[in-house]
């Protein structure tokens, strides 16, 4: 009779096993947001509760119903092979410059994999029959004109984040940009969720380009070796450049601010190496066509190229391995953060161009068109702290 109990036991709970396994479903946690607008790709993030794969659906801005069609799908894959994940990121390419696009993300649940055959779940989409779907808009070199807002040194201040996106209108500009260290750390993968993401997300991260640039606090944590997924993923580097309008962007990525061998980063680290295979990257981005063709350049990097003589070893390192060469670039402004206070270095000593530091408790916005780049720093408390004018050259 035990036996028999024991039998019966064991099979209604291998019946009801993968109803459990079911009841969970398949969620979108996190995002979408965009990451690497350019003019002809544009990448989508998010992620999920559970293991799935991720794909894309894409639809013109022509006024058809969504559903009006099969929409070409786009794969989270990599060597022909879909990935199989809790992070996601679809990297569209052949996209047109200045051209609207709706598009819809999907995830389905993995369940379980037994040799060649794969056991799938529910899937996960993001709403398009009782909400407009979402769009975004590729970059376009040609436009006469673009905007940005400029946010940094956040350190997971959500409030105060949010109050100088709303101040800086954001909705407004074509782009925003956050020049590092949204974050105090980063001992787990939720980190740049609740620091700084989720809240963008729910503001305009979905349908307005978010560009980032690391900074030095980004790279301390557990977490901080899995940076990459979650920014500039499908990239080669997180240090890049892009075009919008009349303004070239180049995004540095200066590192820690402290030499490598420092007790803090406990052997971890080889940023003096990094920095110096990036100023080869530098060089080649200068030398191109569509940086020289440019009407302004603007250069974006968490830590400034030292500006006093007691620096420490990242500041040194910005001057002596990047700004060795941008001064040979044309540059109209670089844009640092950092100090967690405001300065603006018009003639910095072994620099050639202008250096604006931002505080963590102002924005920055920039306005470019055929005449002049005009940049404006604004306190959290309405303060103007710079308005200046760059004349195109």
């Amino acid at each position: 009779m035990n036996r028999k109990i024991k039998f019966l036991l064991a099979a209604v709970f291998l019946a009801v096993l993968p109803v459990a396994v079911c009841a969970d479903g398949i969620a979108i946690t996190h995002g979408p947001y965009l990451q690497n607008v350019y003019e002809t790709e544009a990448t989508i993030v998010w992620t999920t509760n559970n293991e799935a794969n991720g794909w894309v659906e894409l639809a013109p801005d022509d006024g058809t119903n969504f559903y009006a069609e099969s929409r070409p799908k786009y794969y989270d894959a990599h060597i022909g092979v879909k990935r199989t994940g809790k992070v996601h990121a679809v990297k569209l390419t052949g996209l047109k410059p200045g051209t609207k696009y709706r598009y819809r993300i999907y995830s389905q649940e993995v369940l379980k994999r037994e040799g060649w055959h794969i056991i799938y779940g529910y899937v996960a989409a993001t709403n398009v029959y009782s909400k407009a779907p979402l769009t975004f808009t590729t970059n376009d070199a040609s436009k006469s004109e673009t905007s940005f807002l400029v946010l940094n040194d956040i350190h997971e201040r959500v409030d105060v984040m949010k109050q100088m996106l709303e101040k800086g209108d954001y909705q407004k500009r074509d782009m925003v940009i956050y020049n590092g260290d949204m974050v105090n750390i980063m001992p787990d993968d939720e980190a740049l969720f609740r620091g700084f993401l989720d809240e963008s997300v729910n503001l305009f991260a979905s349908e307005i380009p978010l560009y980032y640039v690391r900074g030095n606090h980004e790279t301390r944590g557990a977490s901080a070796v899995n940076f990459q997924n979650y920014i500039c993923p499908r990239q080669d580097n997180i240090f890049f450049s892009w075009q919008q309008g009349p303004v070239f962007f180049l995004a540095l990525d200066a590192g820690e601010d402290k030499p490598d061998d420092d007790l803090e980063y406990a052997g971890a680290n080889v940023y003096d190496e990094y920095r110096t295979a990036q100023a080869e990257w530098i060089k080649k981005v200068i030398n191109s066509e569509e940086y020289k063709k440019a009407k302004y350049h603007v250069v974006i990097c968490h830590v400034p190229p030292a500006p006093k003589q007691n620096a420490w070893h990242g500041d040194l390192e910005v001057k002596k391995k990047f700004a060795s060469i941008l001064n040979n670039a044309d540059v109209d402004v670089m844009l640092c953060a950092h100090y967690h206070r405001f300065a603006y270095y018009p003639n910095l000593e072994g620099v050639n161009f202008p250096v604006i530091i931002n505080s963590n408790n102002s924005y920055l916005t920039g306005e470019a068109d055929n005449e002049k780049l005009k940049i404006q720093v604004v306190s959290n408390k309405g303060k103007k702290l710079l308005k200046k004018d760059f004349p195109i050259k």
